[in-house]
């Protein structure tokens, strides 16, 4: 567990530079250089990526139930998944969705962490899609006092809307048939 929780402080540390203090962030990103802070941001961030992920992966092997959740939430969370791939797809494809979701990554994360926790009730997954939930839930709250940087992407079209969901129903669809499975080790069909 230790692992696991190393991992989650330092990945949503460095993820939450701009929340907390993105004058701080500037002024650094400044004083290094733009790609210094990037190799710096992006190094720290798969660090605390790679802990995670290996330390989650110890804790599921003996897992601590906190509650068992009731199985019909598992299509309640399936219903709310259907969401998330073309939210996220929308942040690269801007159209209507996106100026009207305005922050769909962070949209995006809200309902898949919200989605989990309905179904995963061990310490591990509590502590895994809690952490990430209060992130995004943090991170919008933010956006509203902080300058917004643009989001590298395709330039904004009426056509990208069917294209973030279109794309994002057949990432959905592969994640739950194949690389759910393949990546985390959780059989979904």
């Amino acid at each position: 567990m230790l692992l696991f929780i190393t991992g989650l402080i330092l990945f949503f540390a460095v993820h939450s530079i701009s929340i907390v203090n993105v004058g701080w962030r500037d002024a650094m990103a400044e004083r290094l250089g733009t790609s210094t802070w990037r190799t710096l941001y992006s190094l720290a961030s798969l660090a605390g990526l790679v802990l995670l992920i290996w330390g989650y992966g110890i804790a599921r092997s003996d897992p601590v139930i906190l509650y068992t959740p009731p199985a019909w939430l598992l299509y309640v969370n399936f219903l709310l998944m259907l969401f998330v791939f073309p939210l996220f797809m929308v942040s690269f494809l801007p159209g209507r969705i996106k100026t009207a979701v305005k922050h769909p990554v962070f949209a995006s994360v809200k309902i898949w962490a919200f989605a989990h926790l309905l179904t995963n009730g061990a310490l591990a997954d509590v502590l895994l899609f809690g952490c990430f939930l209060a992130w995004a839930v943090a991170g919008r709250i933010s956006m509203k006092y902080r300058r917004q940087r643009p989001v590298p992407g395709f330039p904004e079209a009426p056509v990208n809307d069917l294209v973030a969901v279109v794309v994002g129903l057949l990432l959905y669809l592969l994640f739950i048939m194949v690389l759910h499975d393949w990546l985390i080790g959780v059989e979904v069909m």
